[in-house]
């Protein structure tokens, strides 16, 4: 019987089934029921068996039912004509978000001056006033009078050590740190210039123009480049693909463009210089090459590929198109909309709560492989090579 691979076995109890069953044909009819199922259950239990049903049923996932070929021609005509239906669906859908894009340019006028006293309170050009400074913590947040009291001493004992700071210092650089898809374009030397950026806005465009948007990095007079605003525009299409209409989903982006950073001389931290030394294959002589090339940075951000007018990119340059549109997107809705949360790290724990049930997940999953070592018969702690260190308190 151990020849026997799992599928003849899972045939042979099959087999055996079919057996069973017609002898309990003719025994009366709730003996026959009780049997059945007693023997299902048992089948059910066989590995062997449920190995087989499940390749089967793997076969079928994602195949056609051979129902849409089996219709009569007169049907599979009419069948047509709803698909006609839906490419006029997805058309009118198309003109639904060009008018939520309306809306979004109609109440972008509405937020920027919110937006521009936040600039304005970030780069102390405006000192907001006690009435505006008031906040009412949440009740866990809240202090006794004690605790209030040796704040406050606290506080004033460090505004006398040090010198009163204009603003909020370092506020994008610190909300950049803050959200991982943005640190992670981040280096070192990126941010003594970040510390400078003052604004972000987002700017849509004008009625009638095609579909579109631009970010606006707003920076004070720096050491490290001459420019005062850094662009960056997304060309993006709300319109079903004539070869695919079925696909359609709302406004995609479909390219960008960035700006000419004005560098000042040796602080482009885009490029850096490495030597390499090189022999001479005749003379044996040995020289030293100093060469310039691309560098990690955040403000190669702003110099992305360029998409030819036939559309085709290899796979470096898509992947990084892919990334930059999607960090485009997430500054337009999430990042300069809501700033000040990424900057207390309040809309980070929001973010991180939708990841709690694939964390609960991943720990049971932990907690089950944890379960089999030790139901294991041959498993010995004793003999394990590297046991847990001990959690102690500091």
């Amino acid at each position: 019987m151990a020849d026997i691979d799992n599928k003849d076995q899972a045939e042979l109890d099959m087999a055996d089934m079919e057996d069973v069953e017609d002898v309990e044909d003719e025994e009366p009819g709730e003996d026959v029921n009780s049997k059945a199922r007693q023997l299902t259950a048992q089948m059910m239990q066989n590995p062997q068996i449920l190995a087989a049903l499940q390749e089967r049923l793997d076969g079928l996932v994602g195949s056609p039912s051979g129902y849409m070929e089996s219709l009569p021609k007169v049907v599979k005509r009419r069948v047509n004509a709803l698909k006609n239906l839906q490419v006029k669906c997805a058309q009118i859908e198309a003109k639904f978000y060009e008018e939520v894009h309306e809306l979004e340019r109609k109440y972008a006028a509405l937020y920027q001056p919110l937006f521009d006293k936040r600039s304005d309170i970030v780069k102390a050009a405006y000192e907001p006033t006690d009435e505006e400074c008031e906040w009412e913590a949440d009740e866990e947040e809240e202090l006794t009078e004690e605790m209030k009291e040796k704040a406050k001493v606290e506080e004033e004992k460090k505004d006398k050590e040090k010198e009163d700071p204009k603003g909020i210092p370092e506020f994008w650089l610190t909300v950049f740190k803050n959200v991982d898809l943005l640190s992670d374009m981040l280096q070192e030397h990126d941010e003594p210039i970040l510390k400078h950026l003052q604004d972000i806005k987002v700017k849509f465009s004008d009625p009638g123009q095609p579909m579109s948007f631009s970010l606006e990095f707003y920076f004070e007079t720096n050491d490290f480049f001459t420019n005062q605003v850094l662009t960056k525009t997304y060309k993006m299409r709300s319109e079903p693909d004539e070869s695919d209409p079925f696909s359609f989903d709302g406004p995609e982006i479909i390219g960008c463009t960035g700006c000419q950073i004005d560098w000042t001389k040796g602080k482009n931290v885009t490029l850096k210089t490495i030597k390499k030394k090189q022999k001479h294959k005749g003379r044996g002589t040995v020289r030293t090459v100093t060469k310039t090339v691309p560098n990690d940075s955040f403000f190669n951000f702003f110099c992305p590929p360029e998409v030819p007018e036939s559309g085709d990119l290899d796979e470096d340059s898509e992947a990084v198109l892919a990334a930059d549109f999607e960090i485009g997107h997430f500054l337009r809705e999430r990042i300069v909309p809501k700033a000040v949360l990424y900057f207390t790290g309040e809309a980070i724990e929001d973010d991180d709560d939708d990841y709690d049930e694939e964390g609960e997940e991943a720990d049971d999953e932990e907690g089950e492989e944890e379960a089999d070592e030790e139901n294991d018969p041959e498993y010995d702690p004793k003999k394990d090579a590297n046991p847990p260190a001990e959690c102690k308190q500091q």
